[in-house]
């Protein structure tokens, strides 16, 4: 692995920082930014999102609600555990952890919402790394899954 790789691999891993800090502030308008035109959100309960128009439609509808009536950081989307594998000059896949909180209810309930991993592919785009696929594996308290997964769970470079 070079320098460049390893420069590559962190600005990836910049993006999805961003997109869980761009959910919970309710800045969709950026959110929607880091993903690539044909997009697929594969969001199990929340159903499979097509094309950035979708995309920015759906989480307006799960999200904006709740932000425009409570404001910002009503949730806590914690990720962790990415790792990343370049798989050609201008594609790569990663998986990370994902832990959802709600902080904006009542301090006696257990804030946790889901547990689950997304399992991700992104493109460079006009010299920055976007979303291209989020297929978000949910583990907890319900399994929602999709089939298949995990396979392959480091793919070698093309």
């Amino acid at each position: 692995m070079t320098v460049e790789d390893l420069l590559e691999i962190e600005s990836i891993r910049r993006a999805r920082v961003r997109y869980s800090y761009y959910l919970d502030t309710g800045d969709l308008d950026a959110l929607v930014a880091l993903f690539t035109d044909d997009a697929v959100c594969e969001f199990g309960p929340y159903g499979v999102w097509t094309g950035k128009a979708t995309i920015a439609q759906n989480y307006a509808q799960v999200v904006g609600g709740a932000i425009k009536e409570k404001g910002p950081f009503q949730t806590l989307h914690v990720n962790t555990n990415h790792w990343v594998e370049l798989t050609g000059p201008k594609a790569a896949v990663g998986r990370l952890y994902l832990v959802d909180l709600d902080v904006g209810g009542d301090p006696d309930k257990n804030p946790m919402i889901w547990l689950g991993a997304y399992d991700e592919a992104y493109r460079k785009v006009d010299g920055e790394w976007k979303i291209a696929r989020s297929s978000l594996q949910f583990m907890w308290p319900q399994r929602h899954m999709t089939d298949g997964f995990p396979g392959e769970s480091f793919p070698s470079r093309g």
